[in-house]
């Protein structure tokens, strides 16, 4: 997919395309090409990551009047981790669009977790520097806030070691343990993966920025294996 066919599937035209275009640059395609005059998408997350906690937040505010703050802060949690935002990023065609390193590239599941995941949120940063909150917010509701009573159904929301932890121990009379698989990637971009285990069985596998979010994405999968909750 292309910027123009991006736009035209989202019904909005950047004043500013090169905005858009940095927003799928990765730093390792930075890296191997440092001659290109062009910059990586690092500081538009930032910005993105802001300005989309602020959207979810005040959606699930007005949404769930009734609701208390650690319900709120459980359903936000479960609609911007790495995996929901990195699902969504996928299905709007960012694989295609992500320019990476030769190496990179050719990691074809770390591409559609947390590196689609921080494309979706340079992408808002970059929307938001040139069309506005108001578009941001317009993006974000058809993109991701339409997921939120699916999340909700799916007891997406529950926090996934409590909950693995709780299952397995009722059930098959074990608690998990969690070991570091890899750890790749310079200081600022760390790439975790970590394995959850049942005795000495490994249940599943689980990627993230840091052991936590990859311990956390673990437990989520070893809860869909199981069949604990539903895919």
């Amino acid at each position: 997919m292309t910027i123009a066919e991006f736009e035209k599937n989202n019904e909005i035209i950047f004043k500013n395309k090169a905005l858009l275009e940095q927003a799928f640059i990765h730093r390792s395609f930075i890296n191997e090409n440092p001659r290109s005059g062009l910059f990586h998408n690092e500081r538009l997350e930032f910005l993105g990551d802001a300005v989309l906690e602020l959207i979810v937040t005040e959606f699930l505010y007005a949404k769930f009047p009734n609701h208390n703050e650690g319900d709120l802060t459980a359903y936000r949690s479960a609609l911007v981790n790495a995996v929901t935002l990195g699902e969504v990023a996928e299905g709007l065609g960012f694989n295609d669009m992500i320019r990476l390193s030769k190496g990179e590239a050719k990691d074809v599941s770390r591409a559609r977790s947390s590196i689609l995941a921080d494309a979706y949120e340079a992408v808002i940063g970059a929307m938001y520097l040139d069309q506005g909150y108001a578009q941001v917010k317009e993006f974000v509701t058809k993109t991701l806030l339409s997921k939120t009573d699916e999340v909700i159904r799916k007891g997406l929301y529950k926090d996934a070691k409590s909950f693995v932890q709780e299952k397995s121990q009722e059930l098959l009379n074990v608690t998990p343990a969690y070991k570091v698989i890899s750890e790749e990637g310079p200081d600022h971009d760390k790439r975790f993966t970590v394995a959850i285990c049942f005795g000495t069985e490994e249940i599943a596998q689980g990627e993230g920025k840091s052991k936590q979010e990859a311990e956390t994405a673990a437990a989520r999968n070893a809860l869909v294996k199981k069949g604990w909750i539903k895919e």
